[in-house]
């Protein structure tokens, strides 16, 4: 399946100068990991406020660039630098599921119309995540396949702020992109579950 997921040995590519750097300084993968989860707190802070002030719409396509950038290092950090650890394996799965689930909250604000889908959207996102956890139990493989995975739900939230800063995000057909964006975490889900029973 198609997925923004499959560009990332190409990002992690051009991250390896600033890999080197962090490791340095002493700075850990769990430190990164939790540096993550704070990022995107903050960024959902300025989406909640963004209709106070339209320049706080460009946190989300800024923040998210940066935050996908951290949840690539803290693995690389782990992998190249032997920190893998049960710890740091709890907290890269929760924290990425918290800040899914706070970065999309703020949504529940600005497009009120929609809030039934969003919320579908919320749970959803939630249980393809477990899925490829359960994949791992179940096979030994974590499977982060799409669409609409964590990369892919990471850039649509960066284009609406794109389009919100932009004034084009009175959406009167939101339902219909949201039903679709269900569909494709659906799908999703799907797909990871079925490749760990193979």
């Amino acid at each position: 399946m198609i997925s923004i997921y499959k560009l990332k040995p190409k990002f992690q590519a051009l991250l390896k100068p600033i890999l080197v750097f962090l490791q340095t300084k002493g700075v850990t993968a769990n430190q990164i990991t939790c540096a993550s989860v704070i990022w995107s707190f903050i960024i959902a802070i300025f989406f909640w406020f963004a209709d106070f002030n339209h320049f706080y719409f460009l946190a989300l396509p800024i923040g998210l660039f940066v935050r996908m950038a951290l949840n690539a290092l803290d693995g690389m950090m782990a992998r190249v630098y032997d920190q893998k650890s049960k710890l740091g394996e709890i907290l890269n799965e929760i924290g990425d599921i918290i800040s899914d689930i706070v970065l999309f909250l703020p949504l529940l604000k600005h497009e009120p119309k929609s809030l039934y889908f969003i919320v579908i959207f919320i749970c959803l996102s939630i249980v393809n995540e477990f899925a490829g956890i359960l994949a791992k139990a179940v096979s030994g493989e974590r499977r982060y396949d799409g669409p609409m995975g964590k990369s892919d739900r990471a850039f649509m939230i960066g284009l609406y702020g794109i389009l919100a800063f932009m004034g084009l995000n009175n959406f009167s057909h939101a339902p219909f992109i949201f039903t679709a964006l269900i569909l494709l975490v659906s799908i999703s889900t799907f797909t990871r579950l079925k490749k760990a029973l193979i």
